[in-house]
């Protein structure tokens, strides 16, 4: 499984608003160069993020984005979900949407739901304040190196 250049800009730009959020909000060109992104792509990322309620826009000359909720309660699997949709490891392991015939007998279809869990459970746990203290993300060694 590998995630899109889409999940991977959308976190590098929260993180940006995150680091940037006490000094209001950021235009959207700062944004685009502390990225490497053209403006036009990253204008597309961030109305995801706003359509998702996890960034605002300011208008004005002193406009630009922010983070629309604090950072402690914005987390990696909020800006994933905005951008990549929901993540599922398989398609056997969306509960709502079986495409096998065998999905309720299948011995593998446990194992897919538990992983797709298990990395859901783990996006959900790190919010942007955590990956702005490094202590804080110290917590998540093992399951990064381990």
């Amino acid at each position: 499984m590998k995630l899109s250049t889409r999940g991977k800009y959308g976190l590098n730009a929260m993180v940006y608003l995150a680091q940037k959020a006490q000094e209001g909000p950021q235009p959207l060109r700062a944004i685009a160069q502390s990225n490497l992104l053209p403006d036009q792509y990253l204008e597309q990322l961030l109305g995801c993020l706003r359509k998702a309620g996890l960034v605002n826009t300011v208008r004005g000359a002193q406009g630009g984005y922010q983070l629309a909720k604090p950072a402690s309660e914005i987390t990696v699997g909020h800006i994933i979900d905005a951008m990549e949709g929901p993540l599922h490891l398989s398609e056997c392991a969306i509960e709502s949407e079986p495409t096998c015939p065998n999905s309720d007998t299948c011995p593998t279809r446990r194992v897919w739901e538990y992983l797709t869990d298990s990395i859901n459970s783990l996006l959900y746990s790190i919010s942007l304040q955590d990956m702005l203290e490094t202590k804080e993300m110290e917590r998540f060694e093992p399951h990064l190196h381990g």
